[in-house]
């Protein structure tokens, strides 16, 4: 499978995410992820499913803060390709024997204030027996990760995918370009916290589709 870009849209009506999501695949996106910040799982649900409905053919992914993964698991509908959780509170053995046939699970390693991990390799290792796509982050929301814990993560996991989801620029991305293989970004490409920027989208879409 080849390098992913997958725009984080955080979502604030149906109307803006479909504008948004259009607005990523227009750019050259492979697929979005969604993510709820003030709003309940169960409307970020009913906006997945209209989203499918209208867009049968999308790779979507969902991440539902506040809620762990296998509740989320309960109610997601069955075209979401992904399902991304930040952190430590999932009992990720749990989550990996729940998963529904074709759903990835991009679970949170070393990631934004989670737990504080002293061996980035040996967690990102551990974690490939759980999850799909190993999920990592810099410090903070935007904040790009240090390149020498990206290298020593993806060096330890080898062929098992390595995700990012923060800090990613159309200026940084090419550091990053050799050791990630599913790029989720939102800050790095959006106008404002709700809505994707075109040109800063496209760039980044061509930066990794181009990567050789």
């Amino acid at each position: 499978m080849n390098k992913r870009f997958l725009p984080v849209i955080h979502v604030e009506s149906f109307r803006q995410t479909y504008h948004n999501t259009q607005l990523a695949l227009d750019a050259g996106a492979d697929g979005v992820f969604i993510i709820n910040h003030g709003s309940s799982a169960e409307s970020l649900i009913d906006v997945a499913d209209r989203l499918l409905n209208k867009l049968p053919l999308l790779w979507l992914g969902v991440n539902c803060l506040g809620r762990k993964a296998d509740e989320i698991l309960r109610i997601i509908p069955t075209d979401v390709k992904g399902l991304w959780s930040d952190g430590n509170n999932d009992k990720v053995r749990d989550v990996k024997a729940l998963l529904h046939s074709g759903i990835e699970y991009f679970g949170g390693v070393a990631f934004k204030y989670q737990r504080p991990v002293k061996d980035y390799a040996e967690a990102a290792k551990l974690a490939t027996a759980y999850m799909d796509v190993v999920t990592t982050s810099g410090p903070g929301t935007g904040v790009a990760a240090p390149i020498s814990k990206i290298m020593a993560m993806k060096k330890s996991i080898g062929s098992h995918r390595l995700g990012i989801a923060s800090g990613i620029t159309p200026l940084n991305i090419i550091d990053y370009l050799p050791y990630v293989d599913d790029f989720l970004v939102a800050t790095g490409i959006s106008l404002d916290f709700h809505n994707l920027d075109f040109d800063k989208t496209q760039q980044v879409a061509d930066s990794i589709h181009g990567y050789k």
